[in-house]
């Protein structure tokens, strides 16, 4: 729960809800309720499909809407709108706001957005890369502006580096997704925890085929079982880097794969843009992890790139600083992950106006 000015006046972590009716019902109630006061309530949608490019007050026709999205998020949707249930149960008449996680891509260009498909196949079902990750890339840009005044008229080209369970990146001039590494899916582009990320739908086709291997299984398999884990056995970023270090070839195999996709897709983002003025790492990974960091940013000199080692290692800093090198071309930052702020920027700018 944030006040005001910003500031955190009550936290709570909860399990997932099945449904307003679950077990888990009558704990969301006595934490609200502990909250005190409340006047309006965000949710974060995975999803708004092509229907919402931005916030939106939820009513009956919009809750039915997001429902009629559960098919493009299976796994995420059906939570999000238990959730959103059970507080409008506990809290009748309190004004509540989708912020999605798709909106901030959807000024990405039909060049990047676009698959090569049949016309009737993306227009039947509105097939189109529509990433994720949006409320956190849309607060880290800002944040990095921010970190970056004052730079006069200068045009600022920001890649955001997402990397936590999920891990995603995006390419964002003058405050604007214009290309992200997600697509249709949260499985593409980055080798995640247990998402394997891009991978040939040629392999996917083939194992169906030739394996007979349901399409179920491939997609609990791409979506669960993949990944580091798939790699290395764990999921946990800090153990395949402590294997890797004692000379675990399973863990340095997974930590290379993850790097060397990492460092392809910057540079990809950076030629969406046409060059890249800063970097941001945030998510678990992208904030605690040091090494990755380094590794990172060790392949892509020719960018531009250079970190200051001492800076990169240092821990207990500010929630958001700076580890490029002094001499670098790019600047590169650390940014804590403030979904939560976005969201309550979103929910004021659809309840009472002004900017997000």
């Amino acid at each position: 729960m944030l006040g005001p000015d910003d500031e955190v006046t009550a936290s709570a972590d909860l399990p997932a809800l099945g449904g307003a009716g679950s077990a888990d019902a009558a704990g969301l109630e006595d934490t609200l309720r502990g909250f005190g006061a409340v006047d309006a309530v965000g949710h974060r949608i995975v999803h708004g499909g092509t229907l919402y490019r931005s916030p939106v007050l939820i009513t009956a026709e919009v809750r039915q809407r997001l429902e009629a999205l559960t098919d493009l998020a299976p796994l995420h949707q059906p939570k999000s709108l238990a959730a959103l249930d059970a507080v409008a149960a506990v809290l009748p008449g309190v004004p509540a706001v989708a912020c999605f996680d798709t909106a901030f891509h959807a000024t990405i260009p039909d060049a990047a957005a676009t698959f090569a498909l049949p016309r009737e196949w993306r227009e039947r079902w509105a097939l189109r890369r529509f990433g994720f990750h949006g409320l956190s890339h849309s607060y880290v840009s800002r944040r990095v502006a921010e970190l970056c005044t004052p730079r006069g008229a200068t045009p600022l080209r920001v890649v955001t580096c997402h990397l936590g369970a999920g891990a995603s990146l995006a390419a964002v001039r003058d405050g604007r997704s214009v290309d992200t590494t997600m697509g249709f899916t949260p499985l593409d582009g980055l080798v995640m925890a247990t998402r394997s990320g891009a991978v040939d739908p040629g392999l996917v086709l083939w194992l169906e085929e030739h394996a007979g291997m349901p399409s179920g299984e491939l997609a609990a398999t791409l979506e669960s079982r993949s990944g580091l884990l798939g790699l290395t056995g764990t999921a946990d970023m800090r153990e395949v880097l402590s294997r890797a270090a004692a000379g675990d070839p399973r863990a340095s195999l997974g930590r290379d794969v993850y790097l060397h996709r990492l460092r392809g897709l910057i540079a990809a983002m950076a030629a969406a843009m046409g060059g890249v003025d800063a970097v941001a790492f945030t998510g678990g990974v992208g904030e605690r992890s040091a090494e990755i960091r380094s590794r990172a940013a060790g392949g892509l000199a020719f960018l531009g790139i250079r970190i200051d080692e001492g800076r990169n290692a240092a821990s207990g800093s500010p929630d958001d600083y700076e580890i490029s090198a002094p001499s670098a071309a790019v600047r590169t930052f650390v940014v804590a992950a403030r979904e939560d702020l976005q969201i309550a920027g979103e929910v004021r700018s659809v309840l009472w106006g002004g900017s997000a």
